[in-house]
């Protein structure tokens, strides 16, 4: 799961010219950070801010060296001349010591010819220093933030193991926050006790990817002093990252990794071969034979654990992200919607990406004002806003008072058969009558993308289910299910669902840097804090994937439980797809196109497995917003 760095350092006299917002002139250090129209001000002096570097002992010994693990920790904070306190801003990383190549699993291919398979696409990077990569030191520690970096276990400074989301790295990265409220020791570089007596105690976690998951974990704890996190494009459980009801998936562009493979790229600490025993642990127990939901994922959930989270939630994840998928933000989302818990999301059209990169003075301005809100206790107005900001298409942001928008509701649709206008298969208002059988055969060799294609001709390696075009925009906001009755014949024991706009439009494609920098805030020669702009680039496409899901068809009545399929038997299956916010379009079609083999995300048994479909009491349901089938001129019949 690869880390996203805010972007790229230049020279700070670059920079001068292009200043977002002005720092205030370098002072000796005023007594308190002032409380403007925009909340604090920046009027510490970053050039005199405090560096240092501490060990925090973790209550765990992952390593089995008989000494507790300890936790590298840098922090830079602003020289307060009266002693003054401040909060932290707090990201923790496996990622600050750089990558391992590690080669991925072989055993895609279950006919048993794959290849050996490279490692995923990693970066390698120079071990982390007491300079700070990223934004947020520039911007906040002159607003009055301590902003604190933190190696996880097993990585960088850090002792102990990785272990890819288990116990230990939680417990790891909830003692930097327990040390920063006093509740836990440390150490300098000579040994000495380090108490964090400069800090209130009000620590906001922060990050992106990995960096983001931590925070989650540690907010399921419910540790006291954690006031808020900002988990960007973070997973929520993992068995939800590599696993999906009881089939073995891959993050998009990195098939074949697990999380054995993450943990040993991560695995950079000295000493490395003391973990031996740890990787083999992970790569036994993670099962990649059934698939099935099991105590080891079970430790790794923490939505299991939503309701201990004590800490507001701004949520943020991109609508195009195929590695850390938006189920992740979906499910984590409803269980601290279902909890009361203070909460604000944000939903962008790019994909595995900070907000700094999508909407960069919106977004410094909301987390500012964020922070300042949980940390500072300064009344931002931020919370008496809309919850949701979404970007429906690339620049096109709406608002709303809560997410899934209000108005979005379950809208059940029929897999019906052909119509006259040539659809293969259509979409009707449920219920509806019991229909014939239709079938494909699989095969792996195609992707999902080519199969999806040719929507209004016949294809025998799938089925596509296609709506009238829309005689109106209609918006989906939430979490999509599907429902069929279908038997299975063959090795393949994947259902694949892809939900599907057919029709041409400017859709997102991707990123890139344009001219021009940004500084953000002051800076030092090694760290100017100025930045690259970015900007959405965008393709007319014919069609786009909106969301899918897959199911073991084992796994049908439990992701724990694995049993044989019988053929010539049907069954009913029900699985979730991708949690999306989309607007279809008026014009367009809405689709929903069945396969078996995701051949970029599962695994590729033999070709040839039939799979049969029943029409009529199949169904998908879709979250969509003031939706109304005879509006919509959908087939009534």
């Amino acid at each position: 799961m690869p880390s996203v760095r805010g972007g790229v350092r230049l020279l700070a006299a670059a920079c001068a010219a292009l200043t977002l917002f002005t720092p205030a002139a370098a002072t000796a250090g005023p007594a308190t950070p002032v409380a403007g129209a925009r909340g604090t001000e920046p009027v510490y002096d970053y050039t005199q801010a405090v560096r240092e570097q501490v060990w925090v002992q973790a209550p765990v010994d992952s390593d089995a060296d008989g000494r507790p693990d300890r936790v590298a920790v840098r922090i830079i904070r602003p020289r307060t001349p009266d002693g003054r306190k401040v909060p932290v801003i707090f990201q923790p990383s496996p990622y600050y010591a750089g990558l391992n190549d590690v080669p991925n699993h072989d055993d895609i291919d279950r006919d048993g010819a794959a290849a050996r398979r490279s490692a995923s696409p990693r970066t390698d990077r120079a071990a982390e220093t007491i300079v700070f990569s990223g934004y947020l030191d520039n911007y906040f520690v002159p607003r009055g933030y301590a902003v604190v970096f933190a190696d996880s276990l097993g990585t960088g400074g850090s002792t102990g193991c990785p272990t890819s989301g288990g116990r230990n790295e939680t417990l790891g990265m909830k003692a930097v926050v327990d040390w920063l409220n006093g509740r836990a020791r440390a150490v300098d570089a000579a040994g000495a006790p380090v108490r964090a007596s400069w800090s209130t105690g009000r620590t906001g976690m922060i990050g992106v990817s990995y960096n983001a998951t931590l925070p989650n974990a540690v907010a399921a704890t419910g540790v006291r002093g954690l006031e808020t996190i900002v988990p960007i494009a973070g997973i929520s459980s993992w068995y939800d990252y590599y696993r999906a009801n009881g089939g073995v998936v891959a993050p998009g562009g990195f098939q074949g990794e697990d999380t054995d493979v993450l943990a040993k790229a991560v695995l950079t600490r000295e000493n490395p071969e003391v973990c031996a025993d740890v990787m083999a642990r992970l790569e036994r127990d993670q099962d990649r034979e059934t698939g099935d939901y099991s105590a080891y994922w079970a430790e790794r959930d923490y939505v299991r654990d939503a309701g201990k989270v004590r800490a507001s939630v701004l949520l943020v994840h991109g609508l195009h992200d195929d590695n850390v998928r938006t189920r992740q933000a979906g499910q984590w989302w409803d269980a601290l919607a279902r909890r009361g818990v203070p909460r604000k999301i944000w939903l962008h059209q790019a994909g595995h990406t900070d907000p700094f990169n999508v909407r960069r003075d919106a977004w410094l301005d909301t987390l500012h004002r964020w922070f300042d809100q949980w940390l500072y206790r300064i009344d931002t107005g931020i919370m008496r806003e809309p919850m949701a900001d979404v970007e429906v298409a690339p620049g096109q942001w709406r608002t709303a008072a809560t997410w899934p928008v209000p108005g979005a509701r379950r809208t059940a649709l029929a897999l019906g058969g052909p119509a006259a206008d040539g659809r293969p298969g259509t979409l009707k208002p449920w219920p509806a009558r019991p229909g014939a059988r239709q079938s494909f055969v699989d095969d792996p060799s195609r992707t999902a993308e080519d199969l999806v294609a040719g929507e209004l001709g016949a294809d025998p390696n799938r089925l596509a289910y296609l709506s009238a075009p829309l005689g109106k925009e209609a918006r989906l906001s939430g979490t999509p299910e599907i429902a069929v009755r279908a038997g299975l014949d063959g090795k393949s024991p994947y259902l694949t669902a892809l939900l599907v706009d057919y029709g041409t439009a400017d859709r997102y494609s991707g990123m890139r840097t344009v001219p021009g920098q940004d500084c953000i805030g002051p800076g030092i020669p090694e760290d100017p804090g100025c930045f690259s702009r970015r900007e959405h680039t965008t393709q007319s496409t014919p069609l786009e994937i909106v969301s899918r899901g897959w199911l073991d068809a084992r796994n049908r009545i439990s992701p724990s439980r694995t049993t044989p399929i019988e053929a010539g038997r049907t069954y009913t299956f029900r699985w979730n797809l991708q949690t999306e916010d989309h607007v279809f379009a008026a014009g367009h079609r809405i689709g929903l196109v069945l396969i078996s083999t995701d051949r970029d995300h599962t695994l590729r048994y033999p070709a040839g497995t039939e799979v049969g479909v029943r029409l009529g009491v199949s169904k998908v349901v879709l979250p969509l917003l003031d939706f109304s089938p005879e509006e919509q001129k959908f087939d009534m019949g």
